[in-house]
């Protein structure tokens, strides 16, 4: 009694809550009775007190001894509004707990959980992500209609928070709401579609699942998911990869072609058959078997998890091989299933359900691991039964000695359900191998004379059915059963004897008569099913011996007249019409001896795990060998597989915009010579960059020779001059730099102080920061050149306007070797090209949509939200800076105020701050301009965002084309800009 009387004592509440123990129970019989009829209530009222409590202490101790009592099952409802009120509570653990309680309560007290939803609707947007899991999880739990517009909107907005775990309680609330409404059907799918693109593992599983439950037939939803779930599943947690592995299975049976074809030959890395498919034509049937590619990443992504702890897992893997995996690569599963036969009862029990299904159409799988299904004497009943049933569908020529030497032993078993089991596995083995049906019959002959009925009784009833198959050779064995007749009790072998003596009763004409007497004698006593027997015996022996049985067959048929059981009553009535002869029974008396004589097949005896493999393996179907609600058939295999290009995705690779030139692979030039003019610009156009530019093409076509030769001396002289280079590395970094700074000058107006070289300038280069000092050695200058101009070729897969500053920059490989420059040319050539800058004229980007990043997100700004693009428009405010555009927006729900730039770094960024903004209104929105001098170079710009309160720090990084200024040239003002560039 120590539940009812936990809080029996006045201060044993409290005394309980200090010491963490519960209380003892009064020692009076009359505190016990009282303790009993009343200790919830005082239970309750005493946590009650504890959660009005002020100490949060308290509270939370209280918290805690209710979650205790929800774990053991005791019903905590009553205290519903006291624990609803500590929902707002400022501590976390407090909080987490009394969510767990709302989750188990709200659906049964809907009315109390609406009067708190605006506090769930806050904690949403809570900054602790177990807040606002647990805030939607109790949200999707109030089963109240009139709330489903609030759910939706905040599954969606779950679906795209920063932290997985909400996107993965999202995936939960959509099942939820689901059942709830399902008119909803379409927005969820819409969440499910979004979800579905995520990469993160811990929601991959939730979102399938929930794929499952609201649209398992939108296979269209997978197809550009389908390799990413593939590679995903090792890394999602066990019951994802469970439902992941269902879900895959369903969707290759519908995607793949069947590789179970008659004949097929595994041809799928012979190339040879690939290229001579267009040279020769093989008729259909001859073609070799090409397994799917993504059907391969199926089979191999998923034979890891063979390896898994988790029993489940390594279930659903089994029945993905079993159901999709060629048949000569199934057989790899047999050892982790096997595996698994060491695991608790249950599992065994479900695991070995599988193997006797898959035993039966493939004994080579298990036949080597036989022994691993030998009955121990500690497996339940119901174990020992399925390996009974995998034993006997494994037994062949070759083993069936050792298996009925195993048998021998289990019908000796105490257990009597199992010795009767085990019979009728010898009876299937007689039946299944001829040469042992003999040595079998006399086995259980020999079991007749058991001192168990229940063992004797099966024994007939298995030697009846093997005596069809062989009647008139075991004339002695159907003698010695009716001998044994009046020791049997067992109505079912009683009945076997019967029918054994009325089917063949021409070969014992003395002995039927006999027991037909009897059997009239105790007709009465019998059981139902012996009744009808003595019916049928009497019936048959009156056809084929009416002399000495007539009599006895009109007493019995008189008894069964008036019997209480109006089958025998039906069944007497019948026969009397069948075989006596009168005026009313007509033609059918010629038939008699026909229809009650006529030859029976034998019996066939086969397993019960036959017809199981209608349903996939691993199902609850599959368990219980009926449908069960919610299974999904698993589709036949399509004759013709459908279009596998539905599984592509289209890669896009923002980070090529963001990566540093350094390390970049550099492409071979040669591959130009094998193109011609048209083709380039063919090849250009599928890049997606658009040059409209005729002359741009040519221009790089013509120079395509001299570069690649360019290129190879240039590489020749880098490699005899890195004596003055401390690493590649920095070799790398400060040609890049170098080449970046050449294409610079000349699409940028560049202010006059940055045109100065220093020997600051030149200890620049090793970040790649600055401009590269032009004042070391020939060879080193030589060298850097040429490998800033094969750095130009390599990037051809940036936007638009570094492709034309590529352009510009490439004939300077052509005489660079021929002409030795000082800085102060350099100078002088600085002053040339920014002149000429200042005619070009400076155009919109046409070649794409602007791509906005985000700055500061609204949980990390609390509630300010900032996202920046760069508009690539000259900057208005000082040339040598990037123009920015930052859209700033309050996602609180209050005003912010003064928000302004504030410090800086390093603190000599140039940057042209916007005004500030003094006010901005919830869910407002406002877009400023900002210029930033990233000093040519693509480091990020650091600073710190403000507002009246707090201050956020953000970074803006350029891509290296953001730097650049798109501008249009006529043809005769890029020929003399390449006379200007020779001097470089």
């Amino acid at each position: 009694m120590s539940t009812s009387a936990l809080y029996n004592d006045q201060g044993g509440a409290e005394a309980a809550v200090e010491a963490g123990q519960e209380s003892t129970p009064t020692s009076s019989s009359t505190g016990a009775a009282f303790g009993l009829f009343s200790a919830d209530f005082k239970k309750n009222e005493d946590l009650k007190e504890m959660l009005e409590n002020n100490k949060e202490s308290l509270k939370l101790e209280a918290m805690k001894r209710v979650v205790g009592l929800i774990a053991k099952g005791k019903n905590a409802s009553e205290l519903f509004p006291a624990v609803v009120k500590n929902v707002a509570s400022k501590n976390i653990e407090l909080k987490k707990l009394v969510y767990v309680y709302l989750v188990r309560y709200a659906e049964e007290q809907q009315d109390l959980a609406l009067l708190s939803i605006s506090t769930f609707q806050r904690a949403l947007k809570d900054p602790n992500q177990f807040i606002r899991a647990s805030a939607l999880r109790v949200l999707s739990s109030i089963r109240v209609t009139i709330i489903v517009p609030i759910m939706m909107l905040a599954i969606k907005e779950a679906a795209s928070d920063l932290s997985p775990y909400v996107r993965k309680t999202s995936a939960h609330a959509i099942q939820k709401l689901y059942s709830l409404d399902p008119d909803q059907k379409e927005q969820l799918i819409e969440v499910i579609e979004k979800l579905l693109k995520d990469k993160s593992t811990l929601v991959a599983g939730s979102v399938v699942m929930a794929f499952e439950e609201v649209c398992p037939d939108r296979i269209d939803l997978i197809h550009k998911n389908y390799r990413k779930l593939c590679n995903l599943l090792v890394d999602v947690e066990e019951w994802g990869q469970v439902v992941i592995i269902s879900m895959l299975t369903r969707y290759a049976r519908t995607q793949f072609t069947s590789p179970w074809k008659e004949g097929a030959v595994f041809d799928e890395n012979n190339e040879k058959t690939f290229y001579e498919s267009d040279s020769e034509e093989k008729k259909v049937e001859d073609k070799p078997y090409v397994m799917d590619p993504d059907h391969r990443l199926l089979l191999r992504n998923t034979k890891p998890l063979l390896q898994s702890r988790n029993t489940a897992v390594v279930m659903s893997v089994a029945q993905l091989y079993w159901h999709l995996a060629p048949k000569h690569e199934v057989s790899i599963v047999t050892k982790s299933l096997v595996r698994l036969l060491r695991s608790h009862r249950e599992v065994q029990y479900v695991v070995l359900q599988n193997i006797a299904t898959m035993s039966i159409q493939r004994k080579g799988m298990f036949e080597p691991y036989m022994k691993s299904f030998y009955v121990r004497s500690t497996d339940a009943t119901h174990i020992k039964t399925l390996k009974l049933e995998i034993l006997t569908n494994l037994a062949n020529e070759a083993n069936i000695s050792t298996i009925l030497r195993e048998f021998q032993t289990y019908v000796k078993s105490q257990d009597k359900a199992f010795a009767a089991a085990t019979i009728q596995a010898i009876g299937r083995c007689a039946t299944n191998i001829s040469e042992v049906t003999d040595t079998c019959l006399n086995g259980l002959v020999l079991l007749l004379s058991n001192r168990d009925e229940t063992v004797v009784a099966e024994s007939v009833v298995v030697i009846k059915k093997l005596l069809q198959t062989q009647p008139t050779q075991h004339s002695e064995i159907i003698k010695h059963m009716a001998k044994l007749f009046d020791n049997i009790t067992v109505p079912m072998a009683r009945a076997s004897i019967l029918w054994l003596m009325g089917e063949y009763c021409e070969r014992v004409p003395k002995i039927a008569p006999d027991v037909l007497r009897k059997m009239a004698k105790s007709f009465t006593a019998e059981e139902d099913i012996v009744k009808l027997q003595i019916v049928n015996l009497a019936a048959k022996l009156y056809l084929t011996n009416s002399k000495q049985t007539k009599l006895l067959t009109q007493y019995i048929l008189n008894l069964g007249k008036y019997d209480q059981n109006y089958d025998i009553r039906d069944r007497t009535r019948f026969i009397r019409q069948l075989i006596v002869p009168n005026e009313r029974s007509g033609a059918l008396n010629k038939y008699a001896r026909r229809i009650l004589l006529a030859p029976k097949p034998a019996p066939v005896l086969e397993s019960t795990f036959k017809d199981r493999d209608r349903f996939q393996l691993g199902t609850l179907s599959h368990s219980l060998n009926i449908k069960a609600t919610g299974y999904q058939e698993l589709s036949d295999w399509p004759a013709v597989a459908p279009d596998q290009s539905v599984r592509n995705v289209e890669v896009i690779e923002p980070v090529k915009e963001w990566a540093p030139l350094v390390g970049k692979a550099k492409k071979p030039k040669s591959d130009d010579k094998f193109y011609s003019d048209d083709e380039e610009e063919k090849e250009e156009e599928e890049e997606e960059e658009s040059d409209s530019s005729g002359s741009e093409d040519s221009s790089s076509s013509d120079e395509s020779g001299s570069d690649s030769e360019e290129e190879s001396s240039a590489e020749s002289e880098k490699s005899s001059s890195d004596s003055g280079k401390s690493s590649g590395e920095s070799e790398k970094s400060s040609s890049e730099s170098e080449s970046e700074q050449k294409k610079k000058k000349k699409t940028k107006k560049v202010p006059p102080k940055k045109s100065k070289p220093t020997a600051a300038d030149s200890d620049s280069d090793e970040n790649g920061n600055g401009p590269i000092g032009q004042a070391s050695s020939s060879s080193a200058e030589s060298s850097s050149d040429s490998e800033s101009d094969s750095e130009d070729e390599s990037d051809s897969d940036l936007p638009t306007p570094q492709k034309k500053s590529d352009v510009k920059s490439k004939p300077k490989v052509e005489v660079k070797s021929k002409k030795e420059v000082s800085l102060l040319d350099l100078d002088d050539c600085k002053k040339l090209l920014f002149k000429k800058a200042c005619e070009w004229q400076v155009t919109a980007p046409s070649f794409g949509p602007v791509k906005t990043y985000e700055l500061l997100h609204h949980m990390t700004g609390k509630g300010l939200s900032a996202k920046y693009h760069f508009p690539r428009q000259p900057c208005l405010y000082q040339p040598s800076m990037v123009a920015v555009q930052v859209i700033l927006t309050n996602s609180s729900d209050h005003s912010l105020e003064e928000i302004h730039i504030g410090a800086r770094s390093p603190a000599s960024l140039n940057i042209h701050c916007f005004n500030t903004i003094e006010r901005l209104e919830p869910e407002a929105s406002v877009t400023v301009s900002m210029g930033i001098d990233f000093s040519d170079s693509t480091q990020a710009a650091n600073f710190q965002l403000c507002t009246k309160e707090d201050q956020f720090s953000v970074s803006i990084q350029p891509a290296v084309g953001e730097l650049l200024m798109p501008s249009t040239m006529t043809e005769q003002d890029f020929c003399q800009e390449q006379e200007n560039s020779q001097i470089f």
